[in-house]
């Protein structure tokens, strides 16, 4: 893995892990840090581009979907 993408990934990593930080219950909140915890542990070792940016994808997507989930919170 080239090192650009490394620093990205590890960034995305970092945003995941922060936003799933903004979840008010305390259940959802473990349950999204173990999930992303545990994807990309689980992923560590894949080598191959093209499998790397659908995993990238599937975790932007999965970003949004937690940022998404946390805004309506925030103006209630």
């Amino acid at each position: 893995m080239a090192a650009s993408s490394r620093e990205h990934v590890l960034s995305l990593y970092r945003l995941l892990l922060k936003e799933s930080m903004k979840f008010p219950s305390y259940n959802y909140r473990t349950y999204a840090l173990r999930r992303v915890r545990d994807a990309f542990r689980e992923n560590r070792t894949v080598g191959d581009p093209k499998v790397v940016e659908e995993l990238l994808n599937r975790a932007r997507d999965s970003l949004a979907i937690i940022q998404r989930q946390f805004f309506p919170h925030f103006f209630i």
